[in-house]
C-alpha cells in the first residue's frame, strides 16, 4: 500500500534476516479482514509508514531463525494479530491484547500480504499436526476470523445452556457461531444476506433472522419473535455484535436484558446514540473486544482440530496477485467468505 484508495502494487525488497529471538516466516497464506479495508480506505491509519504490506492472519513456515529461536526451524505456524509486550501491567495481569505496545503485523510493520517476514518467535503459535482436509494456508484465519470471536465468547463467559444472539453472521460472526455451539449454548444469528443465514443454520445456529430494511423497532422484534420460537429466555441474553455496523450496533444495544450482556466485537467509524442507563436498570454488563490473546490460540485451534469449528466451507482462496481485484469485491460485498490470499 503506497497511499490510501490507490491500488496496491507489486515491490521487491531486500529478503529481511532474523535477529536474536525472532524468525524468518514463508508466508503460505494471509486472510483479508476489513480492518485492512478500513487501512486501505484511509479511514484508519496505519502506524508504520507508508509504503506498507499491509495482512495480519498469516500462517508460514519458518525458514530461519535467530540465535535462542533456533527451536523453531521449519515449523508450520500462526502469527497472532496482536503481538503484545509481555512484559508491562496489563500483559502481566492476563489483558495482553489490550497491551499499549503491541504491534500489529500489516499495521506496525510488514504483513502477510508477501512472501516473507520476520517476527519474534515469543508469540508464534505451532499449526501442526492438523487433521487430514485442512491446511496451513486455511488456518490463517485462526489470527482474528476465529480467535476474536473465541476469546469474545470466553469473556462473555458462554457454556452450556446459554442463549447467544449473535448479529453479524460474516467473515468473524460465521465463526463465532460455531465456537458458540461449541460451547453448548443455544445460538441465533441474526445478518442481511440470506446465504449467511443458510450457512450458520448448517453450523449451528438454532434460528437466524434476516434485518435487511428493517428499521431499528421492527428489526429488534423480529429477532425477539425468533427467541420466542426458538426458548430463549427473557433474561440473561449473551449479544455479541460481530456486524461492525451502526445498524448492528444499535440492535445489540437495543436487545439488552436484565443481567444480560452486550459484548461489542466488530468496529465501525459511526456513532451510535445508546441509552446507557440500560445497563444501571437491567443490572447488565457490556464489554469491548481488541483481538485475541496470544494465550488462547492455542484452545481455539484445537476446536479446529477437533472438527468443532470448520474453516473450509468460510474462507475462498485467491492469488496474492488478484489482490486488488479482490479488495473492490470484498467492499461490494460480492464474496461472503474469509478471502484468503495465497503468495
Amino acid at each position: 500500500m503506497t497511499e490510501p484508495q490507490k491500488p496496491l502494487v507489486r515491490q521487491e525488497l531486500d529478503r529481511p534476516s532474523a535477529g536474536p529471538g525472532e524468525a524468518l516466516l514463508e508466508v503460505v497464506g494471509c486472510g483479508l479482514c476489513h480492518t485492512d479495508i478500513g487501512f486501505w480506505e484511509g479511514g484508519v491509519r496505519t502506524r508504520h509508514p507508508l509504503p506498507l504490506a499491509l495482512g495480519h492472519e498469516i500462517s508460514a513456515r519458518v525458514v530461519e531463525t535467530g540465535e535462542g529461536a533456533e527451536d523453531w526451524q521449519g515449523k508450520e505456524v500462526v502469527v497472532p494479530a496482536v503481538l503484545p509486550c509481555g512484559e508491562c501491567e496489563l500483559c502481566q495481569n492476563g489483558r495482553e491484547n489490550a497491551c499499549q505496545h503491541q504491534s500489529m503485523p500489516g499495521n506496525d510493520f510488514h504483513g502477510g500480504f508477501a512472501s516473507h517476514l520476520v517476527v519474534p518467535v515469543k508469540w508464534l503459535v505451532d499449526a501442526g499436526r492438523l487433521p487430514v482436509g485442512i491446511d496451513l494456508a486455511e488456518v490463517s484465519v485462526l489470527a482474528d476470523a476465529v480467535t476474536t470471536p473465541y476469546q469474545a465468547m470466553k469473556r462473555a463467559q458462554v457454556q452450556n445452556g446459554d442463549a447467544v444472539i449473535l448479529i453479524g453472521a460474516g467473515g468473524i460472526g460465521s465463526f463465532g457461531v460455531q465456537i458458540a455451539s461449541a460451547f453448548g449454548a443455544k445460538v441465533i444469528a441474526v445478518d442481511i444476506q440470506d446465504s449467511r443465514l443458510e450457512r450458520a443454520a448448517a453450523f449451528g445456529a438454532d434460528g437466524v433472522v434476516n434485518t435487511q430494511g428493517m428499521d431499528l423497532k421492527t428489526a429488534r422484534g423480529a429477532v425477539r419473535d425468533t427467541c420466542r420460537q426458538v426458548g430463549f429466555p427473557k433474561v440473561g441474553l449473551k449479544v455479541l455484535e460481530m456486524s461492525g455496523t451502526p445498524a448492528g450496533q444499535s440492535l445489540a444495544w437495543s436487545l439488552l436484558s436484565p443481567a444480560g450482556i452486550v459484548g461489542i466485537v466488530g468496529f465501525c467509524m459511526d456513532r451510535v446514540p445508546v441509552r446507557l442507563s440500560n445497563l444501571m436498570a437491567f443490572d447488565a454488563e457490556a464489554f469491548g473486544n481488541w483481538g485475541c490473546s496470544p494465550r488462547l490460540y492455542g484452545p481455539a485451534l484445537d476446536l479446529v482440530r477437533q472438527g468443532k469449528v470448520q474453516l473450509t466451507p468460510f474462507i475462498k482462496r485467491f492469488p496474492m496477485d488478484a489482490i486488488n481485484q479482490v479488495f473492490e469485491e470484498v467492499r461490494a460485498h460480492q464474496i461472503t467468505e474469509r478471502p484468503v490470499l495465497l503468495p
